[in-house]
């Protein structure tokens, strides 16, 4: 049976930023709150909560959702560029948290909002190469601790989560080909000089970089893997902006129904925004192909197509 996804678990913080609070302060109005940036508020991690803890409750998520027994977990993967300690890495924290087995294997993976796409290729290949049953894929990005309030261009967009995606051979869905790239010259539109911060970013350029690079590979991601356009149910775009993902789906000539937007409420959450919409998505049997693309910092991009077994 091939390997794929057989669940998805997710953890938003419950305090939330509010940036209807920032209209004077940056010279804005609700409407370009709402209609360029697409973030009312922002999910802020509480004091004293971890990357650790972020992952432990995106896991107890997955469990009532019906995931893979601890002990059987024989591999965990954390995409992270802001895991809260250099050393160790985030996914040996985990795995100490859940209390897993000594034969898990555990590894990070360095990116971000292309991130939950290169970690489904990374986790499906490793598990492949070492008969690997069950696998969990990460992903915690809380950019809260490295923004600088005062900075228009990031402190009233990102918010913190977490998601958790089971990789087995029972799955709901399964990937076809990726496809991936990276700009790395122009990687200082979006950096941190520290683990501190503060998160610097280029939004121009950033977005001039998705609107020319994004549209480009999802129709490469179609053709390799012989799809037409009209056959695929749902279009999910890292929620980078709204005016990004509208950007998207218009110069891809979208029908808006497949192009979800989802980030109103708590903000874009990095290498966890993907995932935390394809868990909405995975019980809807009525999808059955699905375009993910992740693009941002490295500036990276990846893509993938994911389908429903025929027997689901």
């Amino acid at each position: 049976m091939q390997l794929g996804i057989q669940n998805i678990g997710v953890y938003l913080p419950e305090g939330r930023a509010s940036n209807l609070g920032k209209l004077a302060e940056f010279e804005i109005d609700e409407t370009f709150v709402v209609e360029k940036i697409g973030v009312r508020s922002r999910s802020i991690m509480a004091p004293g909560e971890s990357t650790t803890d972020l992952c432990v409750r995106a896991f107890a998520d997955l469990q009532l959702r019906g995931g893979p027994v601890p002990e059987d977990v024989d591999c965990v993967v954390v995409v992270t560029q802001n895991p809260g300690a250099n050393i160790p890495h985030l996914s040996a924290r985990v795995h100490a948290a859940l209390n897993l087995a000594e034969r898990c294997a555990c590894f990070d993976i360095s990116l971000g909002c292309s991130g939950y796409v290169y970690g489904l290729s990374a986790i499906q290949a490793f598990m492949a190469a070492n008969e690997l049953s069950n696998g969990l894929l990460f992903t915690c990005d809380p950019y809260s601790p490295i923004i600088d309030l005062a900075d228009k261009n990031t402190s009233m967009l990102f918010g913190d989560a977490a998601s958790v995606t089971w990789i087995g051979k029972s799955p709901k869905l399964v990937g076809g080909r990726f496809t991936f790239g990276t700009l790395g010259s122009e990687h200082a539109e979006l950096t941190s000089a520290s683990s501190a911060g503060p998160l610097s970013m280029n939004g121009r350029a950033v977005f001039n970089f998705a609107a020319r690079y994004v549209p480009a590979d999802v129709k490469e991601l179609l053709a390799i893997n012989s799809i037409s356009v009209d056959s695929v149910d749902r279009f999910i775009f890292h929620q980078g902006s709204k005016y990004i993902v509208d950007t998207l789906r218009k110069l891809l000539r979208l029908d808006p129904e497949k192009v979800p937007f989802d980030i109103i409420e708590y903000g874009n959450t990095v290498s966890s925004s993907i995932p935390i919409i394809l868990a909405k998505d995975l019980g809807e049997s009525a999808y059955r192909t699905f375009v993910l693309c992740g693009f941002g910092a490295g500036l990276s991009w990846a893509s993938v197509v994911l389908t429903r077994p025929s027997d689901l």
